[in-house]
């Protein structure tokens, strides 16, 4: 029985991602489920510190079973983790990991929130985040969320009282949350928001726990969690098909860079809430206990009910376009509402249920995927009522610059025959349609969003949007739709993307940071992309005083849209060390231009167009090597290849399943990626090989492996830890001084371990035998020394070295001291005369 199911896995989790871009379209089973949420007026907000820390579980529990509207507020948007599918790193992962969050979210039935929270990497306190986030801010950030979301319950994923036990993103979420929860009501708290909303006081919060906390324990989680509100998200959902802990073992699937992918689980599964704030229950467990949850909630709200509650309890799967005349009439009820807050949701709620029902198709497709600030681009349109309910198009309206047009168009829509229509729509001054946090440069814990309306907003709002102006059973009633680009591929079938407003030209630098291991100039190459056809203009490049660049401009000329010239500059360093800033300009008539554009496009989420500064940074860096030619085994997503061929090194990609015993000499060193053992299962059958390398005189280098569940099968026991290193200015004690790695051919000292990012590294190795040398020792404040950064062994002819150094970081960042410290890793063996030479001196 085993094998169906995991078919079934696999076939639902391709299906969403082949899908993922495509316009949602209801049947009938999502139609009547669209109605229950309708009929159901209660609010719940799940709040964390990333990505991944969300409960897909009890999201989809009250999302679905419960039909509450429900948001998970993510503080950050995961930008200082890892990437498993690809090389984006920083602000680039934090844009997939967003759509990865909205994806998930399109599963499970919730909405997303953020703060303007940066995610700076592994942090071990609370104290330490918030002053790196900025508390005050952050702080008003949820309370903004919990003003404008205004939900009865509020479900914290971790506990603010237990500092220090897990990340401090994730304990300080719990804190700001709970102080948030009375914050929100307070009028004298954060008035600045109150010209766009109004306070709102929750009515309980909670926080989450399950036995997963409690691994081990089981004992201590019964006593933990005895008189907790306890609810079984293992409910079954047949109009889906789904059990509530399927649904949510593919929503949190969605999460695939970072290796969420799973399969899917059944049957009575468990979630605990531990009452914190507010009114008690009196249904222990219903968080909606004592809540009014009905239309009864609302001034008016109870003839509402009495059209959809007969709806509901009657719908017709059928021909669900019978009930539109009484939808319809709810609908002109709900636009009379007072409360502003729920007449907008359930409008919204409404009309997608009314459109479904009708059977409408509404379309409005770009003949290309971006178009340029002040021009036009074409547009394919397509209505189709699919319906015998009669229906007419009055119209189509666009704005820009507040000012609105209107497109008479006059047909009446019959039963399923199609009217295409063409026009064109201007792109009036227009911003970039680029990730709005982005937008302004950003500090280590904090993104710059100085529009209020914006915070909070999961991504930006589309470029283009066209809105139908329809006749429905003699009600008005419009309908609006971003523009987006769709076309066909032979070998994928019907593809949307998104339409990108962008600029008329982007430029692109190959490489983010730009070494210089002698004075001797080197080729700079510049990728010159159009926005738009016949695009002409000049580049120049920028550097820092002392480094020079030859021409000083270069013309470029480009007929087609899309295509690209490259443009190539001499750049020579200064004699001396020194590092800066090289940015790059295009110049269109007087207009500058100096973005990069990057676009990251993979089948799970949709097409994202990102713009940045187009710029690297440049080291004149004063380096020795011993040896040049390096196999690399590729891990999850590091650049490190990249940057040791910037330095000289010729850096091949060794397939793991064509290593054997003949095809390892070759190399001067063999380097193994970051989480290598994590993710190529194929090393547990190649390892007596790379042993055997190293044993004949070769020289391997491991970079750090998560510990859960790898066995890195090293030449000498040791034993992976979760021991790290948060701090980037943490003191580095160098313990070996006379080793050869750190004097052949650089000499290392305390001054290469300044100017390291984000942190020194982690999951160390916290016992080993006695063949290895440790290296190094460092500790985050208050912690115990920790010598397992950097650890080396002498293994036959050869050398073996582990390190949880974070070179993935430090070299792409163009740490100067971290690419000596790893040339003379790949060195070490190579000349032991003039290592004893160096020691004596």
């Amino acid at each position: 029985m085993k094998k169906p199911l995991l078919v079934l896995c696999s076939f639902l989790l391709i299906s969403l991602s082949l899908f993922a871009q495509k316009p949602n379209k209801l049947n009938s089973n999502e139609i009547y489920e669209k109605i229950q949420k309708l009929n159901f007026l209660g609010t719940a907000l799940y709040i964390a510190a990333h990505p991944d820390d969300e409960n897909t579980r009890l999201i989809a529990y009250l999302a679905n079973n419960v039909k509450a509207r429900t948001g998970y507020l993510s503080l950050t948007r995961g930008d200082g983790g890892q990437n498993l599918i690809g090389p984006e790193i920083r602000e680039l992962l934090g844009v997939i990991r967003t759509q990865e969050l909205l994806a998930a979210r399109n599963v499970d039935g919730g909405e997303q929130l953020f703060s303007r929270a940066n995610d700076f990497g592994y942090s071990k306190h609370p104290d330490e985040t918030l002053k790196i986030w900025d508390k005050e801010k952050v702080l008003s950030d949820v309370v903004w969320a919990i003003r404008t979301f205004k939900p009865d319950v509020i479900i914290n994923r971790f506990d603010h009282r237990t500092p220090g036990t897990t990340h401090g993103h994730h304990t300080s979420s719990a804190i700001l949350s709970v102080e948030a929860f009375e914050l929100a009501n307070d009028k004298n708290k954060f008035k600045n928001q109150l010209k766009y909303t109004n306070t709102w006081q929750p009515k309980r919060l909670f926080q989450n726990t399950s036995s997963w906390f409690f691994r081990g324990r089981e004992d201590a989680f019964k006593k933990a969690t005895k008189g907790f509100t306890k609810l079984n998200i293992g409910v079954y959902y047949p109009l889906k098909g789904l059990s509530n802990n399927e649904l949510a073992s593919i929503a949190s699937s969605q999460h695939l860079c970072q290796g969420f992918g799973r399969l899917t689980t059944r049957g009575t599964q468990n979630e605990y809430l531990e009452f914190l704030k507010g009114t008690p229950l009196k249904d222990k467990n219903y968080v909606f206990s004592g809540i009014n949850t009905t239309w009864n909630r609302l001034k008016n709200g109870g003839e509402i009910g009495a059209i959809l509650y007969e709806i509901e309890n009657n719908f017709n799967f059928v021909n669900p376009s019978k009930h539109l005349p009484k939808l319809l009439e709810a609908y002109e009820k709900i636009k009379r509402l007072d409360d502003a807050h729920w007449r907008s949701l359930k409008l919204k709620e409404i009309k997608e249920i009314i459109e479904a029902c009708a059977g409408l198709y509404l379309e409005v497709s770009a003949t290309s995927s971006s178009g340029i600030p002040n021009s036009d681009i074409a547009i394919n349109i397509e209505v189709l009522n699919r319906s015998d309910i009669t229906s007419y198009l009055y119209s189509y309206d666009y704005s820009y610059n507040n000012t609105t047009t209107t497109i008479e168009v006059d047909k009446q829509l019959e039963d399923n025959v199609k009217i295409n229509l063409k026009g064109n729509l201007p792109i009036k001054n227009k911003n970039y349609s680029a990730p709005y946090w982005l937008e302004k440069e950003a500090s280590l814990g904090m993104y710059t969003v100085d529009n209020q309306l914006l915070i909070g907003n999961p991504e930006t709002k589309r470029p283009l949007q066209v809105t139908f102006n329809l006749n429905i059973w003699e009600h008005d009633i419009s309908f609006t739709k971003d523009v987006v680009y769709r076309y066909s591929k032979r070998d994928k079938g019907e593809i949307y993307e998104p339409f990108e407003v962008l600029p008329k030209v982007t430029t692109k630098l190959k490489d983010k940071v730009l070494i210089f291991s002698s004075d001797e100039p080197k080729k700079v190459s510049v990728e010159v992309r159009a926005g738009a056809n016949n695009t002409k203009g000049k580049v120049e490049l920028n550097v820092p005083t002392s480094w020079e660049v030859t021409p000083k401009e270069i013309e470029f000329d480009i007929q087609q849209k899309n295509d690209k010239q490259i443009v190539e500059f001499l750049v020579t360093p200064p004699k001396n060390q020194s590092d800066g800033k090289l940015t790059v300009t295009a110049n269109i008539d007087g207009k500058l231009y100096k973005k990069e554009l990057v676009e990251i496009n993979y089948n799970h989420i949709p097409k994202q167009s990102v713009l940045l500064n187009s710029e690297a940074k440049i080291v004149r860096l004063n380096i020795k090597k011993a040896g040049n030619y390096i196999g690399y085994i590729k891990g999850a997503g590091d650049v490190v290849p990249e940057s040791l061929q910037q330095i000289g090194y010729t850096v091949v990609a060794i397939n793991p399943l064509e290593i054997n015993d003949e095809n390892l000499h070759k190399y001067d060193a063999v380097v193994l990626g970051i989480r290598a053992y994590n993710v190529v299962k194929e090393l547990k059958f190649k390892q007596k090989f790379l042993l055997d390398y190293v044993e004949k005189g070769g020289n391997m280098i491991v970079q750090y492996n998560t510990n859960r569940g790898v066995d890195v099968a090293a030449p000498f026991s040791l034993t992976l830890s979760r021991d790290r290193v948060t701090d980037e200015f943490a003191e580095v004690s160098i313990l070996a001084k006379n080793h050869a790695l750190l004097n052949f051919p650089n000499k290392i000292t305390n001054d290469d371990f300044k100017g390291w990012v984000q942190e020194r590294g982690l999951y160390f190795p916290n016992s080993w035998s006695k063949e290895y040398t440790p290296i190094l020792s460092m500790h985050d404040k208050g912690e115990t020394a920790k010598k397992g950064s950097l650890l080396i062994a002498k293994y036959g002819k050869g050398n073996y070295i582990y390190t949880g150094l974070s070179f993935f970081r430090e070299l792409p960042a163009g740490v100067s001291g971290a690419y000596k410290l790893f040339a003379n890793m790949l060195s070490v063996g190579k000349s032991n005369v003039e290592v004893k030479s160096i020691i004596k001196k």
